[in-house]
């Protein structure tokens, strides 16, 4: 064989492997057969030839490589289905691609991911009592989903939320106004029903717990404006009324999603009617009180046809985003507050946004906002730039009245 022939061979064996690599595992794969490649075609292998190649093979199928960031989740209660999408780096921001449908069978609305397990929760928008069908999802490490499990839940959701301490999932339910507190074993599995919550108040349409666990706080909108407070039992999951129990929120203002400071104890809502933000101080007694209101839009300009939706705030302490729904009006937006060290709110400003911008979630690097819309059929994704600004970087369409993500 002539003294050149190896070098071919290997060069001509390394282009096809460059073509076809996804994965490391691949190239490992194609090392441990070229002994027998070249025991069979009496090919010649020059070691340091090799590794040589080998490397240049890595520098150039390394940057070709799509690399994955992270996974967004979406139940479409139309399609009945959880819609998994991929995001990978692009340039100036990110490419998002639906990668997964996973069957339900039947329309659920509601998400949440347990904070440190691979599991989803879905839950339904209506269904009778101890008959609203939901399920589990346990995630593949791939980030796809695996066979849905199906639950029964007490109640339909607009809102579910794991604890702090990963034991029980909650549950708010817009219809009947009810509280449901599910306990689940070390995996994040098996749930079971612990407690209900039946105020005799409808419109209930958040729930979340201190970042102590102690206590947690249900938000109702529009004409029951309320915020009602307990006390936790970390053993049972039982939510016992605190005295007084309504927060009492300003007449109008509809709190309907709430966010905590990451360090300072103060609790933000999105004020559904009175579109703005509010804030609350969070007293060691679990009592709340109010702390500051902004506005977002000018006091005179109409808002009727218009609400708020959902609300984050960055890890860092630093901005407050909300959603601006037009339902009637072109008044779709993302509105942006600086959060002074104090933990009070300055108005930055509105970001426009795809048609009725509904559920939110960031990155797991909180570097991107995502964004449905529930009459525009898009998922959007904002970068955050250093100075509170969204700025768009990737979008993908997908079905209409899509309201809640989660992503991991």
């Amino acid at each position: 064989m002539p003294a050149n022939k190896p070098l071919i061979v290997r060069i001509a064996l390394f282009s096809v492997v460059v073509v076809m690599v996804q994965f490391d595992t691949l190239v490992v794969s194609v090392v441990f057969q070229l002994p027998a490649l070249a025991k069979s075609t009496s090919m010649k292998i020059h070691p340091r030839g090799f590794v040589a190649s080998l490397v240049l093979l890595l520098s150039v199928v390394r940057p070709l490589q799509a690399e994955v960031l992270f996974h967004i989740y979406a139940p479409s209660p139309d399609e009945k289905k959880v819609l998994v999408v991929r995001a990978t780096k692009a340039e100036g921001g990110l490419s998002l691609q639906k990668v997964q449908d996973v069957e339900i069978g039947f329309p659920v609305s509601t998400i949440t991911r347990h904070p440190s397990k691979p599991v989803l929760y879905v839950a339904p928008p209506s269904g009778g009592e101890g008959q609203a069908r939901g399920a589990l999802l346990g995630l593949k490490m791939d980030g796809t989903a695996d066979v849905p499990v199906p639950f029964n839940f007490q109640h339909p959701s607009a809102y579910l939320k794991v604890d702090r301490s990963e034991k029980f999932l909650m549950s708010a339910d817009y219809g009947s106004g009810c509280v449901d507190v599910y306990s689940m074993d070390d995996a994040g599995l098996a749930l079971k029903l612990a407690s209900t919550t039946n105020e005799g108040r409808k419109l209930a349409h958040c729930i979340a717990t201190t970042p102590d666990n102690q206590f947690a706080y249900v938000s109702y909108v529009k004409e029951t404006n309320a915020i009602f407070q307990y006390r936790l039992d970390a053993a049972s999951g039982k939510l016992s009324a605190l005295a007084p129990h309504n927060a009492e929120p300003p007449a109008g203002t509809g709190p309907r999603h709430m966010a905590f400071h990451p360090t300072k104890p103060i609790l933000y809502f999105s004020n559904e009617q009175h579109l703005g933000v509010s804030a609350y101080n969070v007293h060691p007694n679990g009592q709340l009180s109010v702390r500051q209101i902004v506005d977002c839009l000018p006091k005179d300009q109409p808002k009727d046809g218009i609400s708020s939706s959902d609300i984050v705030t960055t890890p860092d302490g630093k901005y407050l985003f909300a959603g601006i729904r037009g339902h009637t009006k072109p008044s779709d937006y993302i509105s942006r507050y600086r959060i002074e060290p104090s933990g009070d709110l300055v108005f930055l400003g509105l970001t426009p946004s795809d048609k009725i911008p509904w559920g939110f979630a960031f990155s797991p690097d909180a570097q991107f906002l995502l964004v449905t819309a529930f009459e525009g059929a898009t998922l959007t994704a904002f970068k955050v730039t250093t100075d509170g600004n969204l700025t768009p970087a990737g979008s993908l369409a997908w079905g209409k009245k899509i309201s809640s993500i989660t992503t991991r």
